[in-house]
């Protein structure tokens, strides 16, 4: 679980509770058909940009912002070296009865045993990496259709109050309820964007790149092992996927 994302979207939805209830009547900030107006046109709007397995996959997306699952970089180093160590000492074939609990470094360590030329095996280990950020990708651009579609929703909204009260300006009744959906339309779609949907595409827009970061790592180590280097020659390698701090860190801690 990601802490920081949790204490972010529960704070921030907490102050802004706060300060409404601080201001008097709660009740006054929930209006049907301003709800309406701005979730459910904003939620109409993503099937019509994008497929509906993408739109119906969002509630999986969102949830890659909450959970890290990524390993740490410099015990992925470590377990580099180790296999080095390995496939040295008793060759590439040795490394087929280790189990791997990644997928992509599975795939690749299964590549270097069975004998596949090292162009081949970036070659493909590549394509995975770049579809993986274009599957990242599409994630958060749904994300970023919200924080746009939001907003513009909470405007027609607006609109939509200014017409009812003003073509009730003779009835003095008419003008509470349509200034009311005037007016929390566009804190609605504040809200929705501002505090939700571009805050996580831009944490999930992080994590996509730590994960690129952490395949572009094996990626270096799965060739290393292809061309047998040095288990010391590939650590100094790798470690320069790691900032300074982090160096250091893994060397001192070694």
């Amino acid at each position: 679980m990601d802490s920081a994302t949790l204490i972010g979207v529960l704070s921030g939805t907490a102050l802004i509770a706060v300060a409404i209830a601080l201001g008097g009547n709660i009740a006054i900030f929930f209006d049907g058909p301003a709800l309406l107006i701005t979730v459910g046109g904003t939620i109409a709007t993503l099937f019509i940009r994008y497929p509906l397995s993408d739109v119906l996959s969002t509630v999986s997306v969102v949830k890659q912002a909450f959970f890290a699952r990524l390993k740490d970089q410099g015990e992925v180093i470590t377990q580099f070296v180790q296999l080095s160590q390995v496939s040295r000492k008793d060759g590439l074939l040795a490394l087929e009865r280790i189990e791997f609990d990644d997928p992509f470094l599975a795939k690749g360590i299964a590549y270097c045993v069975d004998g596949a030329e090292t162009r081949q095996i970036e070659a493909i280990l590549l394509k995975d990496i770049q579809y993986t950020k274009a599957r990242h990708d599409a994630g958060q651009n749904i994300l970023r259709g919200i924080s746009v579609s939001a907003p513009a929703f909470g405007m027609i909204g607006t609109l939509i109050g200014l017409v009812q009260m003003l073509s009730g300006m003779n009835d003095p009744k008419t003008i509470g309820p349509g200034m009311a959906v005037a007016v929390l339309t566009t804190l609605y779609g504040a809200i929705i964007a501002n505090l939700f949907a571009l805050p996580l595409a831009d944490k999930l827009a992080y994590r996509s790149a730590e994960e690129i970061d952490l395949k572009l790592l094996m990626l270096e180590g799965i060739l290393g092992l292809k061309k047998g280097e040095n288990p010391r020659m590939l650590e100094e390698t790798l470690h320069t996927f790691l900032a300074p701090k982090a160096r250091e860190a893994l060397k001192t801690a070694a």
